[in-house]
């Protein structure tokens, strides 16, 4: 039987990483958070001294990444994600990274969410979910978690950030994000998590159903 791939994308705070991990468990597939791997590349950009929006450094990083790196504990934080958004535009990260999303899924299907996956990665995936939210609630969900973590934030600094950076996906030339034309789209806006996984394991149940 051929590996089964979920693929779920969408912009930042949507709920879709929580989801992604529910439905591996509900499942029993592997999970792959494919945005931590722009956040490793960022943070490793960084960590050397150098731009984000570099391509040559950003790919020799991109080109670096390995398993361990994606253990690292300093990877969510506003300067983090700034600059996964700058590698994340770079035609050469993203070719990087493609093997390495590519090979996670091969032998026993995966549970993948990020931006492109739907698009670019898989586009054969038997299961697309495009996750979304309005901004307001995107952004109120972003704050608490920096509360949370303790880090120093406004509601208003956390909206405008969401907003850039949903621009800069939207807008990049590389894999821009967008839902597959056969994916299913999930408004999560007023849906607590209970409620999101429900619909979307229905979604999924039906889906495999065809397949």
């Amino acid at each position: 039987m051929k590996p089964i791939v979920i693929a779920i994308d969408g912009p930042a705070a949507s709920g879709k990483g929580t989801l992604a991990r529910r439905l591996a468990a509900a499942f029993n597939l592997p999970y792959l958070d494919t945005g931590l791997l722009y956040r490793v590349v960022g943070r490793r950009v960084l960590d050397h001294g150098g731009n984000p929006t570099d391509p040559d450094i950003a790919t020799a990083q991109a080109r670096g990444l390995g398993r361990l790196d994606l253990g690292r504990d300093d990877l969510r934080t506003p300067e983090v994600d700034l600059a996964a958004s700058a590698v994340a535009s770079i035609a050469t990260v993203r070719a990087a990274l493609l093997d390495f999303q590519r090979n996670f899924a091969a032998n026993a299907g995966a549970v993948l969410d990020g931006r492109d996956i739907g698009t670019i990665v898989f586009p054969q995936a038997a299961v697309k979910l495009f996750v979304t939210a309005s901004l307001d609630v995107r952004a109120q969900r972003r704050f608490a978690e920096r509360q949370a973590q303790g880090l120093a934030a406004t509601l208003d600094a956390v909206r405008a950030d969401l907003a850039a950076r949903d621009e800069a996906d939207r807008t990049r030339a590389a894999a821009p994000l967008r839902p597959a034309d056969d994916a299913h789209v999930l408004d999560t806006s007023t849906l607590d998590a209970d409620h999101a996984f429900a619909a979307a394991a229905a979604w999924v149940n039906q889906a495999l159903a065809k397949v």
